[in-house]
């Protein structure tokens, strides 16, 4: 038996259809998945942006905490996640860069996952408690060499940013101290440093500055050439006595690869709309957040960044042996 012309001519239009998710998208939600608990940088940077992107989108964009194992656990969720458009990644200098260096991944950074973004970032700064007797970084450094071994950083645990800033700030300043892991981000090791229980960070002024306002965390040096916008009074580390210390953080946004170019191609306009918006720009200001200018803001700058700081770190870091748990 024959199958009717208008059967056959209907499949036909089927098939040559583009996938509906691609046509529709998005009818629900987009889920950000932040790979660490609530309160630091990643989240309060992920909420910012996700509000901004709301209405070119259309639809709710929502946070989803996924934190533990530095970040892979979140990170691990996104790679695995359906290529849809609906679930995204929102990381940084550490858990798409270092991770790869000092664990074994169930996923791989590059190949598994696309680029949307480059989002704001903003270089480490160099953080103590009140209590800690030196004012300036070079009083700090002598400080730290008085008692080898003796001062506490918080870290969030062996392989993380913190650590390997801390281990790059050892080497070029000859000091030695402790690293103290902290898991769920760094607010708990935020209220530790302002206890008095820990006595160093080496931290991002979006995490710290509101304390160091209040007096409850001093500020030393920003790890990068220029001063901060949000800390004009906080001098750079070239100034403070340790040129070239520098290490910065940034931040990206991607989906599952195999995701829809013109779905990649709409979330990039979302985060492109939400970075030019004044409120939120203003926002990112007074957190120390610096926006990357508009032509460094596209899926393939960021997807060249990223593989460029790869091979720029991974063979330092793997140098230094660093072993995670």
């Amino acid at each position: 038996m024959k199958t009717p012309l208008f059967i056959l001519l209907f499949a036909s239009a089927l098939s040559a259809a583009p996938p509906a998710s691609a046509q529709t998208w998005p009818s629900r939600a987009v889920t950000i998945v932040a790979p660490y608990g609530p309160g630091g940088t990643t989240d309060i940077l992920a909420r910012i942006v996700a509000e901004g992107m709301r209405a070119p989108l259309g639809q709710s964009v929502v946070i989803e905490n996924v934190a533990g194992a530095s970040g892979t656990i979140g990170v691990g969720r996104v790679a695995r996640a359906a290529p849809d458009g609906y679930t995204l990644s929102i990381g940084n200098w550490g858990t798409h860069v270092v991770n790869g260096a000092v664990q074994q991944l169930p996923y791989d950074l590059l190949n598994d996952l696309a680029p949307i973004a480059v989002l704001p970032g903003n270089p480490y700064v160099v953080f103590a408690n009140a209590a800690v007797p030196a004012k300036t970084l070079s009083e700090l450094i002598a400080w730290l060499k008085a008692a080898p071994g003796k001062a506490t950083a918080a870290t969030g645990g062996p392989g993380s940013p913190q650590h390997i800033v801390g281990v790059f700030f050892q080497n070029r300043t000859g000091t030695r101290f402790q690293f103290v892991p902290y898991r769920g981000g760094v607010a708990p090791a935020l209220q530790d440093l302002m206890a008095g229980r820990i006595d160093l960070i080496f931290g991002q002024p979006s995490d710290v500055l509101a304390h160091v306002r209040a007096g409850r965390i001093r500020a030393y040096a920003v790890m990068a050439a220029h001063r901060l916008a949000a800390a004009p009074d906080v001098p750079t580390v070239d100034e403070a006595g340790v040129p070239g210390l520098y290490v910065s953080t940034w931040y990206g946004l991607w989906v599952p690869k195999g995701t829809p170019t013109d779905i990649v191609a709409r979330l990039n306009a979302a985060v492109v709309t939400a970075l030019a918006d004044p409120v939120v720009r203003g926002r990112l200001a007074e957190l120390g957040l610096e926006i990357p200018p508009r032509e460094q803001q596209t899926p393939e700058a960021l997807g060249a960044f990223h593989k460029a700081e790869i091979e720029k770190w991974w063979p330092i870091i793997r140098a230094a042996n660093i072993v995670p748990p």
